[in-house]
Formats: C-alpha cells, structure tokens, sequence
C-alpha cells in the first residue's frame, strides 16, 4: 500500500470547518500546494492563491470553480520575495473581500542539495530569499488586517527535515529551522490580538514530487515496491501519507476548532517522527 486518502470521501456540506473565512495560501503548485487550495474551498474559504506561475493558478482556480462553485477564489501570480509584489496581493485580497481570516505560509524554494562542505552559500541566500524573507515579509503585511479584523490563524507549513536531518540537505534544513523559531516567536506576540500562529511538520507525501522520486527509481532498475518499503520503514502507519490527507491537518489548524491552540508544531508524517 503506498497512500490512503479519505478526503475524497469527506462530506460536502454540512458543518464546514472554514465557513466564510478569506484566505490567502502561498505556495500553489502540484503536490500540496493544489491540495491546501482544495482542502480549504471545501472547507467553506474563498481562497487567494499565491504562486509565481499563472497558468498553475488558473488551473486551481478553474478546478475551484467546478468543484465548489459557491466559493471565490482570487489568482495573485507573485513571486513573494518581491516585498512590492505581496504588498499589492494583500491590497487586492483586501480590495476584493474586505479582510483576510487565515494565511498559510507553503512556498519554499529549496538551496541544490549537497555536502554542506560543498555548498555554494548564494544558493543559500536565494532559498532563503523565498523561505524566510519572503514568507514573513507577507506575513508582516497580513498582521495589521487581521488585528483589524480581530484576529486571525497563519499555518507556517514545515518539514521534518530539520528533525531528521539528511545529508546533503543542510540549506534546507536551515531555512524550514529559521521558520519554526519565527512561528513561535510571532505566536508568542500575537497572541494578545487574537491571531493563532501554528506549524505542520510535513514528511513523505504521496504528490507529484515523491511520485517523480520513486519513478526516477525505477528508471535506473531498481524495483519500485522496494523503493517504497525502504520509504515506508520508519513510518508506523506503513503508508506514505497523500498529499491531500496532509492539506487535512493545515486546514484544522487554520480553522476555529482549533480556537486555543497557538505556538504548536503538529507532525504530519505518518508517526515517522514523535518529538
């Protein structure tokens, strides 16, 4: 077994647990990025959606459309490490509905991947132009339209790579570190405005990017159910995690059911990591 996915199987109506929230949702791509966007329009949020690449944004906001057709959702091709760039898509989000509810931090633009004694350190700069500044350039914007509106929900979506450190990945694993210490640092701020600051700690995910993995793995001979035996050991559920079961626990962070929780860093692998 590779993925179990239920949100296919998930209720369409009934007691949505983002009835009427506005959010704003960094990051789309394929993989997660598209599934945070349909997780939380099935949830009941208009949603802005974030990415540099137009055409990938019109494709969600297409499926949105088909999908959940009662919902709006806004395209905002951006490249957030352009502080002009995510000021005037937080000017149109509010221009186009009033306020903003939640935010979920999920672009990331990962450094090569090498020994750190090989790293190129401008690499390194540029990842964390995106990662780090980027994101929370975007969320400093957002912070005085939710005290405004009386408080609000940001998702700092994170990896367990800086848990479990891999080689090669130091560059990474250091922007995502920069990014926990943030989150709870602004939790701890913000707090007094009502605004709950959270972090998902993301590991395998069956999407685009594993699947490309494991193909890659078949291509040079070896046998695909070993490359995901070897994936899978460490993980208790024995499945990798879909990527859409995964944009399930951001949107429960975002939402109000969990209304007193704030500063925490929820593990969404499988039970890979348990810290």
């Amino acid at each position: 077994m590779v993925a179990i996915s239920l949100s296919n199987e998930l209720p369409q109506g009934g007691n949505l647990i983002l009835e009427n929230k506005v959010s704003i949702i960094s990051g789309i791509g394929p993989g997660l990025g598209q599934e945070l966007a349909y997780a939380f329009a099935r949830e009941g949020s208009d949603v802005v959606l974030v990415a540099r690449t137009e055409s990938k944004l019109q494709e969600v906001a297409d499926e949105i459309s088909r999908q959940w057709p009662e919902r709006r959702a806004l395209i905002c091709p951006t490249d957030i490490s352009d502080a002009d760039q995510t000021q005037r898509m937080v000017d149109a989000t509010i221009a186009e509905f009033g306020r903003i509810d939640c935010l979920v931090n999920s672009a990331y633009v990962p450094p090569p991947f090498t020994m750190f004694e090989d790293a190129n350190f401008d690499d390194w700069r540029k990842s964390f132009d995106v990662t780090v500044f980027g994101t929370l350039q975007l969320t400093q914007q957002v912070v005085p339209h939710m005290k405004t509106n009386g408080g609000g929900s940001i998702v700092f979506v994170n990896s367990m790579i800086q848990k479990k450190p891999l080689a090669t990945q130091s560059g990474y694993a250091t922007s995502k570190g920069a990014l926990t210490v943030a989150a709870r640092m602004l939790a701890k701020e913000l707090g007094a405005h009502h605004i709950r600051v959270n972090s998902t700690f993301m590991g395998w995910m069956w999407g685009p990017p594993v699947e490309g993995y494991v193909n890659y793995a078949v291509s040079t001979g070896q046998d695909r159910d070993a490359v995901i035996a070897e994936i899978t050991k460490d993980i208790p559920l024995g499945i990798i995690p879909d990527d859409a079961d995964c944009a399930n626990a951001v949107a429960f962070l975002a939402s109000d059911l969990a209304s007193v929780i704030t500063g925490a860093e929820l593990d969404v692998n499988g039970g890979e990591m348990m810290l």
